[in-house]
């Protein structure tokens, strides 16, 4: 897995202590509106292109960066759907974190969808009514931006059922 320079540095100082992030999450669709998903290398469950911005960076740049280091894929941000926090993830090392999400829908401009980095074990295009298996969160990010016209959805404490 590759983790940002900056949060190897923290994490020296840190341990695994829980940090806050701030995420982005792409929702990829293609000429034909098929969504662009990757199985993830640390979980092997499905889900949509995601990652960590690095300090001074652009949320929307970030999506472009992660869809091209990750699938091979050229994107376009069109839409920032939804404004979300993730549940506090703990890793297979042992690292907590908490992520501020940011979901941007976006277009597909060019490449071939492949495995492109050691953060996926494989990539695809699913029809919005044949995903796969995707947990929660990934569902409702992915319904959330095929359905968006704006502005951005906000979750609120009260709309958070507790597991």
């Amino acid at each position: 897995m590759a983790i940002p320079e900056f949060l190897v540095d923290l994490r020296a100082i840190v341990g695994t202590r829980p940090l806050w992030l701030s995420g982005v999450s792409a929702v990829v669709l293609d000429e034909h509106g098929r969504v662009l998903l990757g199985r993830r290398a640390d979980s092997g469950r499905w889900s949509v292109i995601s990652g960590i911005i690095d300090p001074g960076e652009q949320p929307a740049d970030t999506v472009v960066r992660e869809c091209l280091e990750e699938t091979g894929v050229t994107v376009e941000p069109e839409l920032l759907t939804s404004i979300t926090v993730s549940r506090m993830l703990e890793y297979p090392n042992g690292d907590r974190a908490q992520y501020l999400e940011l979901t941007f829908r976006c277009r597909k401009v060019s490449g071939e969808a492949r495995v492109n980095d050691d953060e996926s074990l494989e990539v695809g295009w699913f029809a919005p009514d044949a995903l796969p298996d995707l947990d929660d969160s990934a569902r409702s990010r992915i319904e959330r931006a095929l359905t968006c016209t704006g502005p951005a959805a906000f979750e609120h404490a009260a709309d958070l059922s507790l597991p």
